[in-house]
C-alpha cells in the first residue's frame, strides 16, 4: 500500500510540473507563416521589414533575475547556421517583448537590455531570409532565465559566447521552433 501512495505521488507530482513549464510563443507567426514585416530586410536581400515579432513567456524558475534571448538558424550557412536576434539583461519582470522590441536600435525593449549583433553584422532582430530555394529553415527562439540580473560575457561578446554564456548560467531554457521557407 506504502508504495502505491509513494507511485501516485510521484505521478501527481510530474503532472504538476508540467503544468507550470517555462514556456515561451509568440502570437505573431505561426508554423511556416510569418508576416512580410517580419523577413529579413534589404540588408539581406530580402524585401520584408525586420520588424522583430512580438514573444510572451510564462513560468520561469524559481529565482529568475533576468533573461537573456537568441533567435538561431540552424539550418543556414551550410549547417553551420545563423543568428538572427541576441538580446540579454532582459529584466525577470518582464512577461515578454512586444512587436518592435528588436527592431531599430532596441528602442522597445526594457531599460537595461542589452541588444548583440547577430550575422548580419548589426544589432537588433533580423528577419527570416533564407536563400530561395534552400528548402525549409528553422528559426529557434530561446529564452534563458538567468539567476543574476546580468548576464557575464566579455565586451563586446560574439553571438556562440552570448549563447554558452547563457547556457551555462541558466537556471533554466524554453524554446519554441518557427519554419520558414522561400
Amino acid at each position: 500500500m506504502t508504495s502505491r501512495l509513494c507511485i501516485a505521488a510521484l505521478v501527481l507530482f510530474g503532472f504538476a510540473t508540467q503544468a507550470s513549464a517555462f514556456e515561451i510563443s509568440s502570437p505573431s507567426v505561426s508554423n511556416g507563416k510569418w508576416d512580410d514585416k517580419y523577413l529579413g530586410d534589404e540588408a539581406g536581400g530580402c524585401t520584408g521589414k525586420s520588424v522583430s515579432i512580438a514573444l510572451t513567456w510564462k513560468d520561469p524558475p524559481a529565482g529568475t533575475k533576468s533573461y537573456a534571448l537568441t533567435m538561431f538558424d540552424p539550418d543556414a550557412g551550410g549547417g553551420k547556421g545563423f543568428w538572427h536576434w541576441l538580446a540579454w539583461n532582459i529584466p525577470a519582470s518582464a512577461k515578454g517583448l512586444p512587436e518592435g522590441a528588436g527592431s531599430k536600435g532596441g528602442k522597445g525593449l526594457p531599460k537595461g537590455t542589452v541588444l548583440g549583433t547577430g550575422g548580419i553584422g548589426r544589432a537588433g532582430y533580423f528577419g527570416p531570409c533564407p536563400p530561395p530555394g534552400s528548402g525549409t529553415h528553422h528559426y529557434v527562439f530561446t529564452l534563458y532565465a538567468l539567476g543574476q540580473a546580468k548576464l557575464r560575457t566579455p565586451a563586446n561578446p560574439s553571438p556562440d559566447m552570448v549563447s554558452v554564456a547563457a547556457k551555462s548560467q541558466a537556471l533554466g531554457e524554453a524554446s519554441v521552433t518557427y519554419t520558414y521557407g522561400r
